[in-house]
């Protein structure tokens, strides 16, 4: 089936999607956008998702079958709103869900449900993980077994406010020559559920091996972190934030440093571009998400998909 440049889903709004491949097929796990009058801010209020749905498909451009609620949000008892981008992951014969949501204190955490089937239902952990905060998780199982739990994103996602370790409410974005925040990293524990070390910076470097100066914006990180693995290149990808673009640092190593490498994808159409990256059937595509089934409404997105090309230096490019 010929990739084309519509919904993969449209009888809902879904964005953020997060691919995996499981059981030989290609799984979905988006953010499930619904309708609100919430005005547009850039804390991001209007994204006030409830639940999410899982979507699966044997063929990247569809048709797609959506298994219904996986996990609602009444059902993880320390959240208390905005089930934002989530992601999967597989080990010894469970799945496992990360989540962000807002706590009762108002403080973005990462929580983890589990479930024997990749569509769930899922059933959350009582508490968050210990130790974390901000948004966009991105699970990431290495070819050695070691798990890791990429996230961040600055502005409604607060990580300028952990700048220190420490929440602190009155956190600015850094400005000028100083360097950018980082996103961050953990390993997790074997049973998926914990940390198990304490959670570091993700240090992404220019061409000249320094950090990435907090006034870059058109490379600098701002949230949707992604990690995937090639030829064992580790490839940290992510959103520009505020300059919309989908941008990506490659490493030898999956704690980094990463040196930025280039733009996979322009603006969209909407404020926010959120993705992931997945081989399947021995080809590797780009999920992303857009507004134009809304006619440009921010907050009601859907996903898409693109085909990816490496070069002989494994640099990418995503294919017309």
């Amino acid at each position: 089936m010929k990739i084309t440049d519509t919904p993969l889903v449209t009888h809902l709004y879904t964005a953020d999607p997060s691919a995996h491949v499981f059981e030989g097929k290609l799984f979905l796990y988006p953010s499930h956008d619904r309708e609100t009058t919430i005005q547009d801010n850039d804390l991001g209020d209007q994204y006030d998702m409830v639940d999410y749905h899982v979507f699966s498909l044997e063929d990247v451009a569809g048709p797609v079958t959506d298994h219904g609620i996986a996990l609602a949000l009444g059902d993880v008892p320390w959240a208390s709103k905005q089930f934002w981008a989530p992601d999967a992951a597989f080990r010894d014969g469970r799945y496992f869900l990360y989540l962000p949501a807002r706590d009762k204190d108002g403080i973005f955490r990462i929580g983890v449900a589990s479930s024997d089937r990749p569509e769930g239902p899922f059933k959350a952990e009582p508490e968050p993980i210990k130790g974390s905060y901000s948004i966009d998780p991105c699970s990431f199982v290495d070819d050695d077994g070691r798990a890791y739990l990429y996230f961040g994103g600055i502005w409604g996602g607060q990580l300028q406010n952990w700048q220190t370790g420490r929440y602190n409410p009155e956190g600015k974005e850094p400005t000028g020559a100083v360097p950018a925040i980082s996103p961050r990293v953990a390993k997790l524990s074997t049973d998926m559920k914990s940390f198990a070390e304490p959670v570091r910076e993700v240090q992404i470097l220019d061409e000249h091996g320094a950090p990435l100066r907090a006034d870059d914006h058109d490379r600098r990180f701002f949230e949707a972190a992604w990690m995937h693995k090639r030829n064992g290149i580790y490839y940290f990808s992510y959103s520009t934030g505020d300059t919309h673009f989908l941008v990506y640092a490659k490493s030898p190593s999956p704690l980094g440093p990463f040196t930025y490498a280039g733009r996979l994808l322009e603006p969209v159409i909407g404020w926010t571009t959120h993705h992931s990256i997945v081989e399947y059937r021995g080809k590797w595509y780009l999920f992303h998400h857009d507004a134009s089934l809304s006619g440009g409404r921010n907050h009601l997105r859907c996903v898409k998909v693109k085909e990816i090309a490496y070069d002989d230096d494994g640099n990418m490019r995503v294919l017309p």
